[in-house]
């Protein structure tokens, strides 16, 4: 499946499961988390260019559909933006209208936690989506200014193994390694911290060749890396 450009004859099951991936963060978040996935949602109901990958809407439109005034337009779109839930492709300078694109990989990220709660058919359908390799013209978040669990410097032998994750493929190190914390390494056992049980599960069952690749060059032979 195409993260990117939902088109195609399963065009319209992939845009329902990420309406219901950012309907669930909403629902499972604060009052404010709800209303700005209500927003996000009405946005992307109604203005979304789903062949473009690309949201192309004014602060004064933007007022009117969510019947507020332009001072929390601007409130809520940095909100948005902060969460990497949206990116700015282009900022709205001299007249003209600003463009962001929906982050795909980071909802699916930021959701996964709930796919089993909305049905094992959503989850077989997103788990897919987020092992699919990553289209190269997607728009990738600066990892400089990403909030992240603080990681050890690159310096360090797990913050060198992280390095080599991130040069590798920056959409798997994004999405599943760069919150892995590093617990210990010894008799050839790594063991990891991992931000959830969700994760752990994931990267052990789909992505551990990589990572045992990567932390091998650093530790030498591992025969196995336990998540705790």
């Amino acid at each position: 499946m195409d993260l990117k450009r939902h088109i195609g004859q399963q065009a319209g099951a992939q845009k329902y499961d990420l309406l219901t991936a950012l309907s669930v963060l909403g629902l499972r978040g604060s009052p404010t988390q709800r209303t700005s996935m209500l927003r996000l949602i009405a946005l992307i109901t109604a203005r979304y260019n789903w062949r473009n990958d690309e949201l192309t809407v004014g602060q004064r439109d933007m007022a009117k559909l969510w019947q507020v005034d332009e001072r929390t337009v601007k409130r809520e779109v940095k909100r948005l933006l902060a969460s990497e839930l949206l990116l700015q492709l282009r900022p709205g300078l001299r007249g003209k209208v600003a463009a962001y694109r929906l982050n795909q990989a980071e909802i699916l990220r930021q959701s996964a936690g709930s796919w089993q709660d909305v049905g094992p058919d959503y989850a077989a359908r997103l788990e897919a989506q987020a092992s699919a390799p990553e289209d190269d013209t997607i728009v990738r978040v600066d990892f400089a200014t990403r909030s992240l669990a603080p990681a050890p410097g690159p310096m360090t032998p797990w913050g060198q193994v992280l390095e080599r994750l991130q040069l590798s493929d920056p959409g798997l190190f994004r999405n599943w390694y760069a919150e892995l914390g590093f617990e210990s390494a010894q008799e050839g056992t790594l063991r990891l911290r991992a931000p959830s049980a969700f994760v752990a599960q994931y990267v052990d069952t789909h992505h551990l060749r990589p990572l045992r690749t990567a932390a091998e060059t650093v530790y030498g032979p591992i025969s196995r890396i336990v998540f705790v």
